[in-house]
């Protein structure tokens, strides 16, 4: 393309006086701006340090609302294994655990703050089965539900599952606060044999139709006992069981085990000889137990045998095969009429005198 050299001449002057001119509008520029910055500038200053602050401090808030928010599971106090705390080496003239690490629970070997501490946390709660037929109602149940009142399980849920042949004639209590009681009536049996056995059918179906839904913990008594002290939440475990107060000092050759091989309960050797006047655990593990003993029980029915020592004997092969993961020492049900009692520190729970000759029938 060609360019004439008069219009280029032109254009160069034009771009020339241009420049002159921007140049002079920012020279005429600096003085005000310089008098801005003099007056202003320390105020444009802090501005950027504010700025600069709120930026790192933000940064700073979001570290620590991490660090604050780490899961629960490192934090030691919601992992305490409470069993981690007991003292087996408190009470040396006892066994304190297993040969397979359950502990056997003695007074002197948990804290009991720590453990009721810990179980309020937890909101555990606990379902408790008793069984007063016949004359045992008025013989036993008002001592029992009075003195557990005072004892058992004191800062938890708890409710009484009382099952009788008289609901009427169940007395009336002083509850305290979270405490219940729930009357089922049950149908009365000939045999004090059938009843002791058919409540293991009855406490399964307690459990399927309603404990399981409210409770995280079953314990199952004889209403002939009477509560002495403190039976808390030490006692509490996956699965509990309870060392019978006349055996749990004898060789194993001297525990009465059901010896007949047609029974379904039959034992040739096993670990201790354990008490069915208390057990208890988790529900799941209660209704494990129940439901197995039952169906030993029917299965024994049928082949015209009954065990020797009747549900306890069957309680007794339950825990044989499927360890117990907390035993309760004797101190938790005695008899007083043993002589020896130099193991026995406290008493929680006692016999209650024995009347069979008037109550029992059959």
């Amino acid at each position: 393309m060609k360019v004439w050299p008069h219009l280029l001449k032109k254009k160069r002057n034009l771009n020339k006086n241009q420049m002159q001119a921007k140049c002079s509008a920012f020279l005429g520029f600096l003085p005000h701006f310089y008098c801005f910055f003099k007056h202003d500038g320390i105020l444009c200053c802090l501005l950027l340090v504010a700025l600069g602050f709120t930026s790192l401090y933000s940064r700073y808030l979001k570290n620590t609302i991490q660090m604050v928010n780490l899961p629960t599971e490192q934090e030691p106090r919601h992992t305490i294994n409470l069993d981690n705390t007991l003292n087996f080496g408190a009470r040396p003239a006892v066994q304190t655990s297993t040969s397979w690490n359950a502990p056997i629970v003695w007074e002197g070997m948990f804290d009991p703050n720590l453990f009721d501490q810990k179980h309020i946390e937890e909101k555990s709660s606990v379902a408790l089965t008793v069984f007063a037929v016949g004359r045992y109602l008025d013989a036993y149940l008002k001592t029992f539900l009075t003195s557990a009142e005072q004892h058992f399980m004191l800062g938890l849920p708890v409710t009484y599952y009382v099952f009788t042949d008289l609901p009427d004639k169940v007395p009336n209590i002083t509850l305290a606060s979270q405490r219940n009681i729930k009357i089922v009536q049950v149908e009365k049996h000939t045999r004090w044999q059938d009843i002791s056995m058919i409540r293991m059918r009855t406490i399964s179906e307690a459990i399927e139709s309603e404990i399981r839904h409210r409770f995280r913990y079953v314990f199952c008594f004889d209403v002939d006992q009477e509560f002495k002290g403190r039976f808390g939440s030490e006692a509490l475990g996956d699965s509990v069981a309870l060392l019978h107060a006349h055996y749990y000092k004898l060789p194993k050759v001297r525990f009465t085990y059901d010896r007949n091989p047609k029974s379904k309960a039959f034992m040739e050797i096993g670990d201790f000889y354990y008490h069915a006047a208390i057990f208890g655990g988790m529900w799941q593990n209660v209704k494990d137990l129940v439901d197995a003993c039952y169906l030993g029980i029917m299965e024994d029915k049928l082949n015209n045998v009954e065990a020797l020592w009747h549900d306890e004997s069957h309680l007794n092969k339950y825990f044989w095969i499927h360890k117990p993961s907390r035993l309760l020492s004797p101190e938790y049900c005695w008899d007083q009429s043993i002589w020896d009692k130099q193991d026995i520190l406290v008493t929680r729970l006692v016999w209650a005198p024995k009347h069979y000759d008037t109550l029992r029938t059959g």
